[in-house]
């Protein structure tokens, strides 16, 4: 089961469960975490809630879909990947893959590497679109698996993220990471939240990206969240260690797919990122005006 939220036809933001757009309940919560949390402080899942309410399905169109949780903030795990690693030590070493960088060492540490990707006002939900830095000529998406986290570190549901990064700025200089990595419209999130009650295992799902140019396909791969060199747990553990995190923080994991060193995107881009149990992640690609 899956939860969204979606712009009706009087242009009101909805919250609705369901497993496709073409049948989709809608539910009485303004967000995410207050649906979650009542299904478990009543001991029943989105499927009995539904018969114990006398929900009728609609069907609604994928073009009003709205981001499934307007999260105060979005943080992200780098180098969580072993692809993850290679490519940030091309950047940091102009191709050199036979040095030593600070990468191989914290795909190694005990510590992983934790970051702030984005606020609420800086997150974009599917079918809108993202912005490419000015000053960057090297930029990609990263598709990731995203945490919704809750009470404590309690992992709350499951959802996809777009993580966009300058190649160059972060590769020039390590310390540029958040300009690298954070400005207007550089983060996606959606296009649901995948409950926990509808997956047994996690590492099961697996991820999927694809950008179209011109109507083209100009890259396409795909990974698995078996391939995460952490555990999603570990992740979200350090994440809150004395941090002060609100439930409906979503946490990124990482991104094990990386287009070809050539690659950089353009204004006009298309990029779908989907998952077998979450749906597709659709975004624009767009440039400050």
């Amino acid at each position: 089961m899956k939860f969204i939220r979606f712009v009706d036809q009087h242009q009101v933001t909805q919250s609705a469960i369901g497993l496709t757009l073409n049948e989709v309940y809608i539910v009485p919560f303004e967000n995410y975490v207050d649906f979650y949390y009542h299904l478990k402080e009543n001991e029943t899942t989105a499927e009995n809630y539904i018969k114990e309410n006398g929900l009728t399905p609609i069907s609604i169109e994928e073009d009003s879909l709205d981001v499934p949780i307007e999260a105060d903030e979005v943080w992200a795990s780098g180098v969580t990947y072993l692809k993850s690693k290679e490519a940030r030590n091309y950047e940091a070493t102009s191709g050199k893959l036979d040095a030593t960088t600070f990468y191989d060492k914290v795909y190694d540490a005990e510590r992983p590497e934790i970051f702030l990707k984005s606020t609420v006002r800086r997150t974009q939900g599917p079918n809108k679109e993202l912005y490419i830095r000015s000053d960057s000529n090297w930029q990609i998406p990263e598709p990731e698996l995203g945490l919704v986290i809750g009470k404590g570190e309690e992992i709350i549901g499951y959802t996809l993220g777009n993580d966009m990064s300058c190649r160059d700025i972060e590769g020039e200089n390590p310390l540029y990471l958040p300009q690298a990595k954070v400005w207007k419209k550089s983060c996606s999130i959606g296009p649901a939240i995948l409950l926990p009650e509808s997956i047994a295992d996690p590492y099961e799902l697996s991820i999927s990206c694809k950008i179209s140019r011109e109507q083209e396909v100009v890259f396409e791969g795909n990974a698995s969240i078996k391939q995460l060199k952490r555990t999603l747990d570990e992740l979200v553990t350090f994440l809150v260690r004395d941090n002060d995190i609100l439930p409906g923080t979503v946490l990124l994991t990482g991104t094990c797919i990386v287009p070809h060193n050539e690659f950089t995107l353009a204004v006009g881009d298309v990029i779908e990122i989907s998952s077998n149990r979450i749906g597709t992640l659709k975004n624009y690609v767009g440039a400050f005006q």
